[in-house]
């Protein structure tokens, strides 16, 4: 896979019951900061609807390159340190590249 082929990025965090609200409060404030990022084009935070305490963030970047930077970052190394106190159990993240795009017909 081409270093410049965009890339979708889903971070699924199971929390304490009792930390979620803190996660959500955290994301809150330094989600501005990811999404503006370089190579960051879209960021969002999802709530699992069955089970409260799991979030996914669901990101998209411009590249492999463009998210391997953000992760050797100050701003994801900070942001990390916040957020894996509260995990719960270990996250699971998936990065996805485009294989197909339909048009409606």
């Amino acid at each position: 896979m081409p270093d410049a082929e965009p890339l979708v990025r889903i971070v699924r965090m199971t929390f304490h019951p009792d930390t979620v609200d803190d996660f959500i409060d955290h994301f809150d404030d330094v989600s501005p900061r990811i999404r503006s990022f370089p190579g960051c084009t879209h960021l969002e935070l999802w709530r699992d609807a069955r089970y409260p305490n799991i979030c996914t963030t669901y990101s998209h970047w411009e590249s492999q390159g463009a998210l391997d930077a953000y992760r050797n970052s100050d701003l994801f190394s900070g942001a990390w340190q916040t957020a894996k106190r509260l995990f719960a159990a270990r996250p699971v993240a998936q990065s996805y590249a485009p294989a197909r795009k339909v048009e409606p017909k």
